[in-house]
């Protein structure tokens, strides 16, 4: 197989990386008309692949994209600061797991999940409470606590989302790995 033969056969690898960012978007536009619980996202998952697909840097603007455009025809709260943050930071997380390969990459993954979940968690709740003193919980540490309690049900829903979505997700790059390497296709080094 030539160069541009290669070259030409990993176009999918980006196509692959919007398809699951759109999905991620119109599952966050319908999530909530379906019954699902609040908090179950795929923004986390996406990423993930995003990360490990592209092999590049700049993967990490893939939570943000798919929060801006989703959040254009939601609209967002007052804690969009905080939220979109929150993605940013997750973002740029996932490029720790950039080169991880075999089966040490669903163990990534499962990390990744946990540590992007309690992340937002963390992040988020804060901005709820610091947005919100004297209006939704008190000033004090009592209602920084408060926040943090209100929010453990939310927290539960992604944490168990993003323990299976995103070592899933893991395992699905280790078949487009394998499947690129038996058609002789030279994976692309990370940028």
């Amino acid at each position: 197989m030539t160069r541009s033969e290669s070259t030409a056969l990993r176009w999918w690898r980006p196509a692959l990386v919007v398809a699951l960012a759109a999905l991620a978007v119109v599952w966050r536009l319908v999530r909530a008309d379906l019954g699902a619980p609040p908090n179950l996202e795929l923004v986390t998952a996406a990423t993930f692949a995003a990360t490990i697909l592209l092999r590049s840097r700049w993967a990490f603007v893939v939570p943000l994209a798919v929060t801006v455009v989703s959040d254009v025809v939601l609209g967002n709260t007052a804690i969009a600061l905080f939220t979109w943050s929150a993605w940013l930071v997750v973002g740029l997380g996932s490029l720790l797991a950039r080169n991880t390969t075999g089966w040490r990459r669903v163990g990534a993954g499962a990390a990744f999940g946990v540590a992007g979940s309690l992340w937002f968690f963390a992040w988020t709740n804060f901005g709820v409470w610091l947005q919100g003193r004297g209006v939704w919980y008190p000033a004090g540490v009592d209602g920084l606590v408060a926040s943090y309690v209100a929010g453990l049900p939310f927290l539960r829903t992604m944490l168990v989302g993003n323990l299976v979505l995103v070592p899933l997700v893991a395992a699905g790059t280790l078949l487009v790995d394998r499947l690129e390497a038996s058609h002789g296709v030279v994976a692309a080094r990370p940028a």
